[in-house]
Parts: structure tokens; sequence; C-alpha cells
């Protein structure tokens, strides 16, 4: 993500407008008077909270993301913006260096690594005879095949290097199925296993959709643990994600509430039942990060943990 991207994703365009004009929801935006021309009849001012942008209607008809306001604002150019903004979000930045320009590059392949696993895992869950276990313990507990494939869900099948020759096949390499998380190195130091085997699989998105990892769930009820996720990686950092954030933003916006369940299934069962503003923290407590992520959709946040021992002491 660059500085631009984590700025954005961290701060909250309403309140940074909301600072020097008074807003009014309307609908899912929020309207209020141009505060770069006179004009005290019609608010014809608009902020798009979905998009991170505004729009002046009026006199001005100028529009632009968090960065174009500030600017205009104060009379800044796009460096002294930017300074300023990071400073705000706790961004440090750093200069566009070739060898920052290759990391992003590493980056984006590792991205395009993890849609293929998507597309993997899709395959063995629909297409073979082992992923028809899988298929029916879904099934079982209720989801269609609409809601299957919507959420992307997969079969990491039986092998401890099914993928990872599959991928070494396409040109991947060991490092880059290492930086990826979808292999473990032996603890011999020599070679690789592939990380998930005999699981349901959940590809998991940050909040503009883009792959960053996956989660993995048991089906034979011996192995341990019951759910594992991606490592730690460039890509997934599980305290700064919440599980399908990309698909309810929209919902917790119109909504003005965000829902908050434990598990994978939790949160897929009760987007297919039409409760579209659930997400996951993943199985960890919330954090700074992903509050933030939250406060820039709504205020309203409703905890529904499980009614065990652990989710009272979690809720608490």
């Amino acid at each position: 993500m660059s500085a631009v991207e984590e700025i954005k994703a961290r701060l909250d365009i309403l309140e940074v407008v909301g600072e020097s004009v008074q807003l009014r929801r309307a609908g899912k935006n929020y309207t209020g008077f141009c505060p770069f021309h006179p004009n005290s009849r019609t608010p014809a001012f608009v902020v798009f909270p979905d998009s991170g942008t505004w729009r002046c209607f009026g006199q001005c008809n100028e529009g632009g993301d968090i960065f174009k306001f500030v600017m205009k604002k104060e009379g800044w150019d796009f460096n002294q913006t930017l300074h300023a903004l990071a400073e705000r979000a706790g961004v440090t930045l750093t200069p566009l260096t070739p060898e920052k320009e290759a990391e992003d590059q590493q980056h984006e392949r590792l991205r395009g690594l993890l849609e293929e696993a998507v597309t993997f895992f899709r395959h063995h869950l629909t297409n073979t005879p082992a992923g028809g276990q899988a298929l029916a313990y879904l099934r079982k507990r209720g989801l269609l095949p609409g809601t299957i494939e919507m959420f992307g869900l997969g079969y990491a099948p039986d092998s401890w290097d099914a993928l990872s020759n599959y991928f070494r096949a396409k040109g991947y390499s060991q490092a880059e199925l290492l930086q990826a998380g979808l292999v473990t190195e032996r603890q011999s130091g020599e070679g690789v296993y592939d990380r998930f085997r005999n699981r349901i699989m959940f590809p998991i998105r940050d909040a503009m959709g883009r792959m960053v990892g996956f989660g993995g769930r048991i089906l034979n009820p011996e192995d341990q643990p019951k759910f594992i996720n991606s490592p730690q990686t460039a890509l997934f950092d599980k305290g700064r994600l919440l599980y399908a954030l990309d698909q309810a933003r929209k919902a917790i916006r119109a909504q003005n509430q965000a829902v908050i369940v434990e598990g994978y299934l939790d949160v897929i069962a009760l987007h297919q039942a039409g409760f579209t503003n659930v997400v996951s923290p993943m199985g960890t407590a919330l954090t700074e990060d992903q509050l933030r992520l939250l406060k820039r959709l709504t205020r309203r946040i409703v905890l529904a943990l499980d009614p065990d021992a652990a989710g009272q002491r979690a809720t608490l």
C-alpha cells in the first residue's frame, strides 16, 4: 500500500471536512455549505464517504479526495499536504526509491499469486472427490452455492506438496510461496511443505478487496488447531484486517452500524441471511487499527460474539 493509500485508509474524510464544514447526513452521503465560496441558501457541498471524495455542485463545481480538499482549504501544494496528512495519520513517509518500487511490484506479484491460489482451492472444492466432503460440510451448514462462490470458498487438498508443486510449475519460486504464506519452511531448513492441508479455505481480503491471505478450517476433528490463518507477511497483518469488510462496507455505511462476530462462517451465514453489515476480527481481540477501519464507516458498533465464557470475556 502506498503512503497516499495508507493515509486515505487511516483518515476519515468526514472528520477532516467536518472540522470546517457543518455536515448533515443525507442518505448515505453528507451535505453542507461549501467553504470555498459564499453561500447560505443551498447546501450544495456533498461528501461521499464510500469513495472518500467530495464535490461542490454550486459555484465551485469542483471536487476531489481528502488531499484535494486540504490543498484547497489551506492553499498548500501536494507535497505540503502529503506531509501534514501523513503526520496526522501516523504514516511514515519514505521516498520512492528503485528499491521501494521493486518492493511494490513484488507485492503485486504476491497478490496475483494469492488470487491464483483462490482459484486452485476453488477447483479442489468443486471438481475433486476429496473436496466433496468439504462441500457437503458447507451445505450442511446451510450455505448456498451462490454464497460459497461469492466468498470464494475452497478446499486445500490433503497433501504436503500439491500446492507447492502446482505453483512451482507455473513459475513461482519457493521464496515467493513463503512470502505469500502458502508454504512453511521445514524445521531442518531444507525445503518447504504446504501450510494448508485438508482444510476448508477462506480467502481474506483487505478493505479494498485485494487478496492478502487465507484462513483454513479443519475437516478432520482430530486435526489441530481448528483454525489457522496465513502467517504474518508483508501483505497479511491480522490485527489490521477485518474479514469481509470489503463486502460489508457499503451496508455498514448505509445502515450506520457494524456488527462484529467471531468466525468466518458466522459472517458468511449472516450475509447470506441479508445482514450484510457484519465483519469478524478472525479470532483476535479488537485492535486499534481494526476500530480505525470501522470508524471511517460508522461509530455504531454491535458486538455479537459467541455466548460462551470466551465470547463474554472478549465482549467485555
